[in-house]
């Protein structure tokens, strides 16, 4: 049996209906933007492996990082202990987050980040002997799939079998260009008319929506609103940290600063899961006391591994040099040329670029599900030409690696041209 063959004997794969999908590609080998199946087919990664890959496959000097901390120490338990690759990484970080950030806490990926946020923002207000128990999200956002996560997502399809679960959460619209008074409006009442402990939001971007964009003053305000009625606000960073929307964090953009920042994917670079909450000291404080129950209790086995770490760290000296923040800029353009060359085409509705983010929306028709038809048969045409892109219903975005190549990109922009003639 050949790999594929034997993956289906027992591997449950995500986001997979198995009984429908055809069965997954087997990949042996990455290097820069590209990858590798086992009959030799090449592959140019144009999504980053879910967005956690901005440094190429198989990075040398993140490797090396690797390699060297497992010589010296691979893992030691958090609870009671610590160690320099941790101490370093927070070191590093308190330096380029936002300035209000300087307490930060380790976890495992973007879900339960944004778990910690929650059960912190919940906690925060417990501790003080308040009542709060909601939350305020946007209309479509995404934040993961565990269960507080996965509450605050308002993507249906992901949610609907476990309707009357959740922690109650008020949905509002994104302030996209035509809706902000009504995004305004919305949150405002959200607050007036419900215990409200804080307000989660994808700045600038909503991924798994499909690239939804919105502009940086419009978030300004909707975090006014909220300090000025003692709602937190909650920065879910995980897709759109470390470079993707041009600056080292969505929020860099922002006046008003949120009170928590979740962080993972391309924190180690695409290597070794982990991801960081990041709070204010006022939230801190109000967890440290001679009470034991005013504590955290939340830990994962794995929080802040010393060989994840190392890989955050090599992945922050990668991003912080010239190098890579060039090609930051030249994906960047290379976007907005390819944006000037098809937003008339008479099959797109719109564009939009953000950083290395480009997206396009195709003409709906009833095939235009998140899984449905015109989403697999644009995705199936892009495997089959040698690119991995994954549409949302019908908008196709690119978000590659930085290093990719020039005529990396222009295949895949040719690509996703070309596949406009199927639809």
């Amino acid at each position: 049996m050949d790999l594929t063959e034997r993956d289906g004997l027992h591997i449950w794969h995500p986001y997979t209906q198995h009984k429908t999908s055809k069965p997954p590609i087997a990949i042996v080998k990455g290097q820069g933007a590209l990858l590798w199946d086992d009959s030799n087919k090449e592959y140019i990664d144009a999504i980053a492996s879910w967005w956690v890959n901005p440094f190429g496959h198989s990075n040398p000097i993140i490797a090396d990082a690797i390699y060297k901390q497992l010589t010296t120490l691979e893992h030691v338990l958090f609870g009671g202990f610590t160690h320099e690759p941790a101490v370093v990484l927070s070191e590093r970080l308190i330096n380029i987050i936002p300035t209000n950030q300087n307490k930060i806490f380790f976890s495992d990926n973007g879900s339960t980040a944004v778990e910690v946020a929650i059960k912190v923002a919940l906690q925060y207000f417990f501790n003080k002997g308040e009542k709060k128990t909601t939350l305020i999200a946007f209309e479509n956002a995404f934040h993961g799939d565990t269960f507080a996560a996965m509450a605050a997502s308002g993507i249906s399809f992901y949610t609907q079998a476990f309707e009357g679960m959740f922690i109650d959460v008020v949905r509002i619209p994104v302030p996209v260009k035509g809706e902000e008074e009504n995004s305004f409006k919305a949150l405002a009442q959200a607050i007036k008319n419900n215990n409200c402990a804080a307000f989660i939001f994808e700045p600038l971007v909503l991924g798994a929506a499909g690239m939804v964009m919105y502009d940086h003053l419009e978030l300004d305000k909707l975090i006014g609103i909220c300090k000025e009625s003692n709602v937190l606000t909650i920065a879910d960073e995980v897709m759109t940290g470390f470079g993707k929307t041009g600056k080292t964090f969505a929020c860099d953009y922002l006046v008003t600063q949120p009170d928590m920042m979740c962080l993972s994917k391309a924190l180690t670079g695409g290597t070794i899961p982990m991801a960081i909450t990041t709070f204010t000291d006022e939230l801190f404080n109000a967890f440290y006391s001679d009470d034991i129950n005013k504590a955290l209790f939340h830990g994962h086995t794995f929080t802040a591994n010393p060989t994840g770490c190392a890989a955050a760290l090599a992945s922050l000296t990668l991003l912080e040099t010239e190098e890579m923040q060039t090609n930051i800029a030249r994906v960047n353009q290379s976007h907005l040329a390819f944006e000037k060359h098809i937003k008339d085409h008479p099959k797109v509705t719109t564009t939009r670029v953000l950083g290395v983010i480009f997206a396009l929306e195709i003409k709906k028709d009833s095939q235009a599900s998140y899984y449905g038809t015109l989403r697999n048969k644009l995705y199936d045409f892009f495997i089959e030409n040698g690119v991995i892109l994954r549409p949302v219903g019908n908008i196709v975005y690119i978000l590659p690696p930085y290093i990719i190549e020039d005529d990396q990109l222009q295949k895949i922009y040719s690509v996703v041209e070309n596949a406009l003639d199927i639809v």
